[in-house]
């Protein structure tokens, strides 16, 4: 039993170190504005350098040199434990410039400093923040409640507020929406009672709240969130603008109103594109081509789906990668493409696997038991839905749950499955 247990952690540090080891290695490449094929170069392949950036392999050192070489940079600043000293303005500098792994590297090495209780509640602030960024919840939420006691306690309300904000993010992040709503409700009347925190905070507050009703399937109470932040955004900059009107694209889509969606979508990727925000843009092209698909206008939608992907796999980005190959799967199968659309939809779940992307993997197996049902081959298209199903009740979003269940429901009855078809629809009508 010991040795075991040994052999256990040993596992976990190696995977930390290949998962820290990728991070850098992204991050270099990045800021070298290199292509993953560009790195890779002649010796190695795209996907092997983003298995490399993902963590799902490590390195040799021969692998390392030539990475290193091409990236202009020694092999121990991306295996040293530690990055060199760090000023909290270089870290603060690292978080507003979007290079959130290397905030929490400096964050992390300022707190070892040991700072008072004042300097402290600020560093773990910016560790949450760059911890939501990451899409490391769990982690954000430790930092964001004791930096919000600690704020509290120095009677620093608009600190605390900022700091319990990024707390909810953590919390939804966590799927742990009800307390994320609470908070954000309670952070909104702060801010209408008087509170002065940052010109945008109140406009942030709602679009939280969106996201949280959208994930929660409520789409309709999303969308109010929605409108009411509209007229808050007006004297945002072009890049936050543009965040805001893929919300508002988002939350038409998702409760049918696709010619708005189209409109909101296409105004907020021209300004991304003006901004040179690339992975950004993808993301709207992507949910454009969904909405596109919704319209029947399929052409358009597979253009924008393709364009989605050229670029997403620039960045590298195996979480969005899933979801814009499932888009691509969806296309196909609306094409009557129904092998192509099974390879694609085997592919999204593998990257959505691969990057721990939940959402993106019951929407790959959902499409894939379609494409099955579309074949003919029931029994197939029946474990898939079954498959999904189990994701969808452990997710804990009513509408993804009651699709699903309506669509197996009414691949039971096609195969004469009556009791089983009743069975699903009931269950179906009960989800709240």
């Amino acid at each position: 039993m010991p040795r075991t247990r040994t052999s256990a952690r040993a596992t976990e540090k190696d995977r930390e170190l290949a998962r820290r080891i990728g991070h850098r290695i992204r991050e270099a490449r990045h800021r070298s504005g290199l292509t993953q094929q560009q790195l890779a170069g002649e010796r190695y392949t795209k996907a092997y350098v983003s298995a490399l950036e993902t963590g799902i392999a490590r390195p040799s050192m021969v692998a390392l040199n030539f990475l290193c070489e091409r990236l202009g940079l020694p092999a121990s600043h991306f295996i040293d434990e530690a990055h060199p000293t760090w000023t909290r303005l270089e870290v603060d500098m690292r978080l507003a410039s979007g290079d959130w792994l290397a905030a929490v590297d400096g964050y992390r090495a300022l707190l070892d400093d040991g700072p008072d209780d004042s300097l402290r509640a600020g560093l773990l602030r910016g560790m949450a923040e760059a911890m939501a960024r990451l899409d490391r919840g769990k982690d954000a939420i430790a930092a964001a409640s004791e930096a919000g006691r600690l704020y509290a306690a120095q009677g620093r309300d608009a600190d605390a507020a900022l700091a319990r904000y990024w707390l909810a993010y953590g919390l939804y992040q966590a799927d742990n929406e009800p307390d994320a709503r609470s908070l954000l409700i309670a952070l909104l009347e702060q801010v209408r009672a008087g509170l002065q925190v940052e010109p945008d905070f109140e406009m942030r507050l709602l679009t939280s709240l969106a996201a949280v009703e959208s994930h929660t399937g409520q789409a309709t109470r999303a969308l109010s969130y929605l409108e009411e932040a509209r007229g808050l955004a007006a004297d945002l900059d072009d890049r936050r603008r543009a965040a805001f009107l893929f919300n508002l694209a988002v939350g038409y889509r998702e409760i049918g109103d696709f010619e708005a969606a189209i409109r909101a979508g296409t105004q907020g990727m021209a300004l991304y594109r003006a901004a040179g925000a690339v992975f950004e843009s993808a993301r709207i092209e992507n949910d454009l081509a969904l909405a596109y698909l919704a319209t029947g206008q399929t052409d358009r939608a597979r253009e924008l789906a393709r364009g989605a992907r050229t670029h997403i796999e620039e960045t590298g980005d195996a979480r969005w990668l899933s979801l814009v190959i499932d888009t691509e799967a969806q296309i196909a199968l609306a094409f009557g493409e129904t092998e192509e659309a099974l390879r694609l939809s085997g592919d999204a779940h593998r990257y959505a696997e691969a990057s721990g992307n939940e959402p993106a993997r019951l929407a790959s197996i959902l499409t894939e038991a379609r494409a099955l049902r579309r074949a003919g081959r029931a029994d197939e298209a029946e474990a898939r839905f079954g498959d999904a199903a189990g994701i969808a009740r452990s997710s804990r979003v009513p509408q993804r749950l009651r699709e699903v269940l309506r669509e197996w429901a009414d691949l039971r009855a096609d195969a004469g499955d009556h009791r089983g078809a009743y069975e699903l629809t009931s269950e179906a009508l009960a989800v709240n």
